[in-house]
């Protein structure tokens, strides 16, 4: 065993990805694969769970939850022998969280209802982002998917993410940035192909500049901070994390 393989970050990340990916061995074996290689690459979750951008019992929304990986991962975070080992330096666990999540192709939303089940700490609704109605939330998660729909129907999903956040709640949105040329077309490329490969037709996209993005985010009231969420990987992803303003003072 390397030092790497010993470091209390890698081991405790390990753990969650075993527990989070455990149950989708129910749901089938492509469903299995698929949340240990997504959790395991993609380093966005990693991320999300180190920075604390999630906290303990917060009210969650995924839109475009796919199979429902992140709920599964903010379970496995409230298991008591997750507790033990936790690392010292991540922010405090989001034990607790309840997710909802939003997916509009039905075989994904029969894989997270297989996996995780319904209630308690996550739900599933099968519909289209654009009409489906937000609940009141803590934090928004949107990971690679809002460049499906037009520019227009981008700013109308914003606007309404807005109103269902609570103040001081937290928008996470991550996107690809379309100046980034080389970076942009190949993130294009995978995501159309990962798309396939999940059974599912793959519709046009409408990217945007990270200015752009976050011109668009300011101009709703967001406090925006982009962070790069490329490591380890050729895209050109940012992560926004947009925070909406606490309420007023009496």
């Amino acid at each position: 065993m390397n030092a790497t393989s010993r470091n209390p970050d890698t081991l405790a990340w390990r753990q969650l990805l075993d527990l989070a990916s455990e149950p989708y061995r129910g749901a089938g074996r492509f469903a299995w694969h698929f949340a240990r290689g997504k959790l395991g690459m993609d380093p966005v979750f990693r991320h999300l769970l180190r920075h604390g951008l999630i906290a303990p019992g917060a009210r969650v929304l995924d839109i475009g939850c796919g199979q429902g990986l992140l709920a599964s991962l903010l379970r496995a975070c409230g298991r008591g022998e997750v507790a033990h080992r936790w690392p010292a330096g991540w922010a405090p666990a989001p034990a607790g969280a309840r997710v909802t999540g939003i997916e509009l192709m039905p075989r994904d939303v029969e894989r997270a209802r297989a996996a995780l089940g319904e209630g308690g700490d996550a739900r599933f609704v099968c519909g289209d982002m654009r009409r489906v109605d937000f609940p009141a939330c803590d934090a928004v998660v949107i990971l690679d998917v809002l460049h499906y729909v037009t520019h227009a129907e981008q700013n109308e999903v914003l606007r309404r993410v807005r109103d269902a956040l609570a103040p001081g709640g937290r928008l996470l949105l991550r996107v690809g940035d379309a100046g980034a040329r080389r970076g942009f077309a190949i993130s294009q490329w995978v995501d159309r192909l990962v798309t396939r490969v999940r059974g599912h037709t793959v519709p046009p996209t409408y990217g945007r500049t990270l200015p752009e993005w976050i011109e668009q985010l300011r101009a709703l009231g967001l406090r925006v901070e982009p962070r790069p969420m490329s490591e380890g990987t050729p895209f050109a992803n940012v992560l926004l994390v947009a925070q909406r303003e606490e309420a007023a003072r009496p």
